[in-house]
């Protein structure tokens, strides 16, 4: 059963996602209300690093954000080079200094780095993600029935302005007018924000489109898991759930109901779940631990046997703690929200076959994550490497 928590407390809001009473993924507001990650700017160039092809722009926050030049040609043309002299675009004929241009923020600032920025949009809706000005129209990897994958994208090209591409998303499956009536709703939003573009002459960064809330999404996203109720202790958040549920029909079977911040923390141990996300090291029930490091470049998840000393051979052991340490990790990096580059250090794995079992059911494990995960498989080092998008972004 899935269940969405709303807390309000004095200087934040925090939502919890809960899967028979297990939290599965927590987001505190207040932290991501600074973020800016899937909003929408005008831009103004300021500085272009031929050398590195990169551009710094700034689009109103602290720090000047950084574009590369994949990320200002067409998307389909991001490996196009000079058939006569075999060299990449030069930068300089793409941008100018002072030049105002259309950005998304696909990669929020941090202490070291402005915000990574492009001009490929991506406007996430209900049954598709629209990426306008890119002919591509393509499928998630888990809408598995190639027959039904090829309806929906056939159906999508149909209906598209031309030009316009998307990527569909798995809520759309056995869907048809629903479909259709989301992509004019979303091309819709995209007109408004060329039209807010075109119209501004002020030669100055602005934001012009804000990406959906944390709930808004999550809603959005889990439109065909069945969410049962939502929760909250504030009125004021309820009568804005409900404004958003009644505008679509399909969320007419979720209840939404009152309750106290006592009742709320208190129901599931929801507030003893929540405690423990921010640790570093994690037991494993068979007594081994996994330890979660993040940096700038990537996070670092490290697997140790710990107190665990059953199972009979070595080979056992090893298997047994890397086997649960995968299940474990598959669940921290959607209750974290981890993204990026993450490397895993598991116990070696002497014994032929346990490396691809493990490999596939850190596969298995991640169907269940909302967020675009890539398994890359084992390294040349026998480490573990993978992606993840955060879910808090634009894609």
């Amino acid at each position: 059963m899935l269940e969405v928590f709303v807390l309000k407390r004095k200087d934040t809001k925090e939502i919890i996602l809960v899967n028979n009473e297990k939290v599965v993924e927590y987001y505190d507001e207040a932290i991501l209300s600074k973020q800016n990650e899937g909003n929408i700017f005008i831009g103004i160039v300021k500085d272009i690093l031929v050398g590195m092809e990169s551009a710094f722009v700034d689009i109103g926050t602290e720090k000047n954000s950084y574009i590369y030049i994949k990320d200002l040609l067409p998307k389909q043309d991001e490996t196009k080079v000079d058939s006569a002299s075999n060299k990449k675009v030069n930068i300089k004929t793409l941008v100018k200094p002072n030049q105002k241009i259309l950005v998304q923020v696909k990669k929020d600032s941090s202490e070291l780095k402005g915000a990574r920025i492009s001009t490929h949009i991506n406007l996430p809706s209900k049954y598709i993600a629209l990426m306008p000005n890119t002919p591509i129209v393509t499928a998630s990897q888990k809408i598995e029935n190639k027959e039904e994958q090829q309806r929906l994208i056939k159906l999508v090209k149909e209906n598209l302005t031309p030009g316009n591409g998307a990527v569909i998303r798995t809520s759309a499956q056995g869907k048809t007018e629903e479909i259709i009536e989301d992509i004019k709703k979303i091309e819709a939003v995209w007109k408004d924000i060329e039209k807010n573009y075109n119209n501004d002459n002020t030669k100055k960064p602005k934001l012009i489109y804000k990406s959906q809330n944390v709930l808004e999404k999550l809603l959005t996203d889990l439109l065909n898991k069945n969410v049962e109720r939502i929760v909250s202790n504030d009125e004021k958040e309820i009568q804005k759930i409900k404004t958003f549920l009644n505008s679509e029909k399909e969320y007419s079977n979720i209840r939404v109901e009152k309750k106290s911040l006592e009742y709320i923390e208190e129901v599931y141990s929801l507030e003893k779940q929540i405690s423990k996300i921010d640790k570093t090291k994690i037991w494993l029930k068979c007594g081994g631990f996994i330890t979660i490091e993040s940096t700038e470049a990537l996070t670092a998840i490290d697997v140790n046997t710990g107190k665990f000393t059953e199972g009979g051979s070595f080979v056992d052991t090893t298997f047994t703690v890397n086997e649960q340490a995968t299940i474990e990790i598959a669940k921290q990096l959607r209750l974290r929200d981890i993204g990026g580059i993450i490397i895993i250090d598991y116990i070696d794995m002497l014994r032929e076959g346990d490396k691809e079992k493990i490999e596939a059911l850190l596969k298995e494990c991640l169907k269940e994550d909302r967020a675009k995960t890539q398994v890359e498989g084992f390294t040349k080092l026998d480490l573990m490497e993978l992606t993840r998008k955060h879910i808090c972004s634009h894609s």
